[in-house]
């Protein structure tokens, strides 16, 4: 398959996937979202053993796409259930992928590129990296991924991070176990090699046994919640609050929050 908003690379059992947007900082956009989709199922189907996540230019991935950002004030309910459903997708794809993932954070991770970081199983990540969970500052919920985070950091630390919608740096997404290691720039995907090299010395059918084992310990309880946290994403776009949320950070100004 010809990919235009990534690129897919093999070289020794090692499949690297690269957000190549970096004019739009990787944004998230739908077709970024299919591609991304119909890449791992290419990878499923090769002789890889490890998957390492990246993004191309200064950044990792911005979060969404302005452009899809605005159209998202348009939407109905039936087709924001469907674009949600498209979200939960791909994070829940990522997250339950078969073989180990790394996410090599290079740039900034904001609201859905911090969810592609949480999602793999190791997040390598240089110290200007940022990361934050700011759908709360636009009026917007971060219920598909809070799925999942709560469970790796607990919830006074999820809490934190999504009722603020802060950023946060390497440093402190490493004290919070969001990041595995902070790399120097120069080496970042050096030292991705370097992990992904150490886990295809184990067995394979024994890291795809074990990883499924851990993903299976909250399996159902994922089911469910993010069986919810569609409806719930859905839902929120109709109110008053997100439509001003969009609009004042399109016009970069401050909100004007009705409660509404």
């Amino acid at each position: 398959m010809e990919y235009k908003t990534i690129q897919l690379a093999f070289d020794s059992g090692v499949a690297t996937i690269t957000l190549n947007r970096p004019e739009k900082r990787n944004a998230i956009s739908r077709a970024l979202v299919e591609e991304l989709l119909a890449a791992l199922d290419e990878i499923e189907k090769s002789a890889a053993q490890v998957v390492i996540l990246t993004g191309a230019g200064k950044a990792f991935c911005a979060g969404m796409d302005l452009d899809e950002l605005k159209a998202l004030l348009e939407k109905t309910h039936d087709e924001n259930v469907q674009d949600s459903s498209r979200m939960a997708r791909i994070f829940r794809r990522i997250y339950d992928f078969p073989l180990p993932t790394i996410a090599a954070v290079n740039g900034a991770a904001i609201a859905g590129g911090t969810g592609f970081a949480t999602m793999c199983d190791f997040t390598l990540a240089v110290p200007e990296a940022k990361f934050g969970y700011t759908e709360v500052r636009i009026g917007f919920v971060p219920a598909i991924v809070s799925s999942m985070l709560v469970w790796q950091v607990g919830h006074k630390v999820g809490r934190d991070l999504l009722l603020t919608g802060r950023l946060i740096d390497a440093a402190e997404a490493h004290a919070f176990g969001l990041v595995n290691e902070v790399v120097e720039p120069p080496h970042l995907m050096a030292r991705a090699r370097e992990l992904a090299a150490q886990l295809m010395d184990n067995s394979p059918s024994s890291v795809r046994a074990t990883k499924r084992l851990i993903n299976g310990f909250i399996s159902a309880q994922l089911d469910h919640q993010i069986a919810k946290a569609v409806q719930d994403n859905a839902r929120i776009r109709a109110t008053a609050d997100f439509r001003e949320g969009i609009t004042s950070f399109l016009e970069k100004r401050k909100p004007r929050w009705s409660n509404e």
